[in-house]
């Protein structure tokens, strides 16, 4: 059954393919365009370098109109990470836009993970230790960038 949803997630995957972005990719389950897996690596020159860090994406079909949900598989400590791996992040909330595709969500958590945003934290933890001991977060990060090797 194609639906405008269904052929929006279709063009998203073919640009994905076509025109990769640096260090985030995504394909739908083979048996649900519905539902995404995803691969983010962490940033260079930020505490997640190095890291492997899997996602799932759901849709929707109200997509493009409405984001899909989108939650962190492998273990994350991030101030804008939730503890059951969903995100804070405005794009995926109230700064919403149709225009935005895969790529672009995928993209904007990777420079999430560049640039955290302890102003609107998820994780309170990992905020406050971003904000008042630098050292300990990047301890903290670097162990989950190891376990997201396994």
């Amino acid at each position: 059954m194609s639906t405008p949803c269904r052929r929006r997630l279709m063009r998203d995957f073919k640009r994905l393919q076509k025109d990769p972005s640096d260090g985030v990719s995504g394909a739908p389950c083979s048996d649900n365009i519905m539902v995404w897996n995803a691969v983010i690596f962490g940033p260079a020159d930020t505490p997640f370098e190095d890291g492997t860090f899997k996602l799932s994406l759901t849709f929707e079909e109200s997509y493009p109109n409405k984001p899909p949900s989108v939650r962190f598989i492998s273990k994350m400590f991030h101030p804008n990470v939730y503890n059951n791996g969903e995100l804070c992040l405005d794009i995926l909330q109230n700064r919403w836009s149709p225009t935005y595709d895969v790529a672009a969500i995928l993209t904007s958590i990777q420079s999430l993970l560049h640039d955290p945003n302890p102003n609107s934290p998820a994780n309170a933890e990992a905020a406050n230790l971003y904000r008042e001991n630098r050292k300990e977060y990047i301890r903290r990060v670097r162990e989950i960038v190891e376990s997201s090797w396994n």
